[in-house]
């Protein structure tokens, strides 16, 4: 999955990895557990952008705890 740098503590991402690995486990199985790969690919701030509009880690902070962006 890809993020953006310095927004998640290493416990949410901690978090993400263990969710992702039951969402699969929940569709295809226990036996899929051991094979489930998380890869977590953080993104410099402001290198990704959406609708034309550049997403920092301030920017998604501020989503996050409800404030206007």
């Amino acid at each position: 999955m890809h993020v953006i740098r310095d927004v998640f503590t290493p416990g949410q991402k901690q978090q993400l990895i263990e969710k992702v690995t039951e969402a699969m486990v929940a569709v295809e199985g226990e036996s899929m557990r051991s094979v489930t790969w998380v890869k977590i690919n953080e993104l410099a701030s402001g290198d990704w952008a959406i609708g034309g509009e550049r997403l920092t880690s301030e920017k998604v902070k501020a989503i996050a705890a409800g404030r206007a962006a």
